[in-house]
């Protein structure tokens, strides 16, 4: 019987200072039966996604003591970045990996998220599959109105958060505490800095698409009072565009939620459609995180079959290809080996307190955001 196993994937308002940083992942790293799989921090962004895995008692401690580190070493009242957020620890999904099922996860996350709000005193809004109503689902729903607003938004009564007292904590905000399925963070490159061009790539793609507008340029309601929006091409797609100075490039990122529905190689093949019909090119691409194994399986296949060559070459002939055309060498090298959350795994079965093998890279994060 294959051992229950949970990924965790904390996004923390900190992504330029390496000491605390590095606090925050040795406090993970304190506990027994987790492995720090991936460190990942955006300095526009102001924020590192962390990714690790282990038994799910484990997992909650570890994340428990993340949160906790967090709060101490982040002060929200002086946080800027591009990104969205509303607290020092933003966003803490758990995603089911093996022995264990979505509605199993949603229990963990539950009991992470009371002893956050009781223990540290941070309000505590669940998401996704642990929601405890439709309307919070959504985490940019949740996050509306971000850390800033944050202190109005719990004074009605719709916005008390699950766990905690929904008293504004100002250095530390609030925390999104959930269970998902397994989400790809991919940004893709273009060759302009105009954040406008980026946006309107995104909008063609996402399933959200754009807000339809009248010949004032005014946006077009519905007999409800919500806007009408124009579908984008791709479904469980979510994306924004936006300039990260440190490439000096304006990138579509996007939150790929479902690859069965949407796999990450047609979500690029979308955009490169959208830039090239703006008089834009697509130059390359970067993943956030880590990836399961078959997503760049699927890209090789499709693409040699665009080529009208065989598929049955080697996983790591189908894996190249895809890095190839995907152009994910393009702002930092991609090593399929510390990026591939399959082979990362199977290095080390036995994981325990420091068992190493973590990846540290450098990039603009959009983890698990939404628009």
């Amino acid at each position: 019987m294959t051992k229950p196993l949970i990924e965790c994937v904390p996004n923390f308002s900190e992504g330029r200072d390496l000491t605390i940083i590095k606090q925050i992942t040795d406090a993970i790293e304190s506990v027994d039966g987790v492995r720090l799989l991936n460190v990942d921090p955006g300095k526009a962004t102001n924020r590192t996604v962390v990714t690790f895995v282990g038994a799910p008692a484990s997992v909650v401690e570890a994340a428990f003591r993340a949160i906790q580190k967090a709060s101490e070493l982040i002060d929200m009242s002086k946080h800027t970045g591009e990104h969205p957020r509303m607290g020092a620890t933003d966003v803490c999904p758990f995603v089911p990996i093996a022995g264990i099922s979505l509605a199993e996860t949603v229990v963990y996350a539950a009991q992470l998220g009371k002893r956050v709000g009781e223990e540290l005193q941070i309000p505590v809004f669940l998401y996704e599959a642990a929601a405890t109503r439709p309307e919070r689902k959504n985490l940019a729903t949740i996050r509306s109105g971000e850390y800033e607003g944050l202190e109005q938004k719990m004074q009605h009564p719709d916005w008390q958060p699950d766990f905690g007292n929904p008293i504004f904590n100002a250095k530390s905000g609030a925390t999104v505490i959930g269970a998902r399925d397994f989400l790809i963070a991919y940004n893709i490159n273009l060759n302009t800095t105009s954040v406008r061009r980026a946006n309107a790539v995104a909008f063609d793609v996402r399933e959200q698409g754009r807000v339809v507008t009248n010949a004032a340029g005014k946006p077009m309601k519905d007999a409800h009072g919500e806007p009408i929006r124009q579908a984008g091409a791709c479904k469980a797609v979510k994306g924004i565009g936006w300039y990260i100075e440190e490439y000096g490039i304006a990138q579509v990122s996007m939150n790929l939620t479902n690859i069965q529905v949407t796999p990450l190689h047609i979500a690029f093949e979308e955009a490169c459609k959208s830039a090239a019909k703006r008089g834009l090119r697509v130059t390359g691409s970067e993943l956030i995180g880590l990836t399961p194994k078959n997503v760049l399986i699927e890209a090789g296949q499709y693409f040699l079959k665009q080529q009208q060559r065989s598929i049955g070459v080697s996983e790591s002939e189908l894996i190249k290809m895809a890095v190839k055309t995907l152009g994910l060498n393009e702002l930092s090298p991609f090593e399929p080996s510390k990026r591939v959350i399959e082979y990362l795994l199977e290095s080390d079965q036995n994981f325990g307190r420091g068992s190493g093998g973590v990846v540290r890279t450098s990039s603009s994060t959009w983890s698990d955001s939404e628009c």
